[in-house]
């Protein structure tokens, strides 16, 4: 059985000056600190591929921050992006209101949280996890066929749909605070397989330096 990880990389920081919960909404570019982390990323993988890594599979969220992360990362690997809707943000109806945490006391809000652990407000964390993951075989599949043992793919997407797919591939439950995720901006969570087995998690932050005083606005 031939083994694979597949690293799955939230996208760099968003300009958005008014706080705006974004969402799927079109044409959030990344700030200039977002195209630095995207610089930092894509230098990370680079430095593993230089170690002997065989990165061969580079896949990103359609959304516009999604794709200008991917784009230094295809540089330095020399790989095509492969689009791919299952790993984009999740649904909100919060979409496109700023302040949303001020908004929750406001009774006219108050029907959309009345169940915070499917959630009600949004796509459930479940159907997030389960298109995601279909999305990583997919990839893993397509990196195997592309390397053999120990190909791994790239796929660039977004906190939520991250964070509660680890918590699945971990046996986690999926209701969660957005305060205690851990998958900060331009970070690496890192699914290993053995054949169809997954065999380990792994978490990395190649941003990590450029994070204080970032805007970070967790979807919901």
């Amino acid at each position: 059985m031939s083994r694979a990880s597949i690293h799955l990389v939230r996208h760099g920081e968003v300009f958005n000056p008014d706080g705006v919960l974004y969402g799927r909404l079109p044409e959030f570019h990344l700030s200039e600190l977002g195209q630095q982390m995207a610089r930092r990323v894509a230098g990370y993988f680079e430095a593993q591929k230089n170690d002997g890594a065989k990165l061969v599979h580079l896949v990103a969220s359609p959304l516009t921050r999604a794709q200008e992360t991917a784009a230094p990362i295809a540089a330095s690997l020399g790989l095509g992006i492969t689009t791919d809707e299952r790993i984009l943000e999740a649904t909100n109806k919060f979409e496109g209101l700023s302040g949303v945490t001020s908004r929750l006391r406001n009774p006219r809000y108050w029907p959309l949280m009345y169940n915070p652990f499917k959630p009600s407000w949004g796509e459930p964390y479940a159907a997030q996890a389960e298109r995601v993951m279909e999305a990583v075989i997919d990839a893993r599949l397509r990196a195997v066929e592309l390397g053999g043992d120990r190909a791994e793919a790239v796929l660039v997407s977004h906190q939520l749909p991250i964070w509660v797919t680890r918590l699945s591939a971990e046996g986690r439950k999926l209701w969660h605070d957005p305060r205690n995720r851990q998958c900060t901006l331009t970070s690496v969570t890192s699914l290993d397989f053995d054949g169809d087995t997954l065999i380990g998690v792994r978490y990395a932050e190649p941003s990590a330096d450029l994070l204080p005083g970032a805007a970070n606005i967790p979807g919901a």
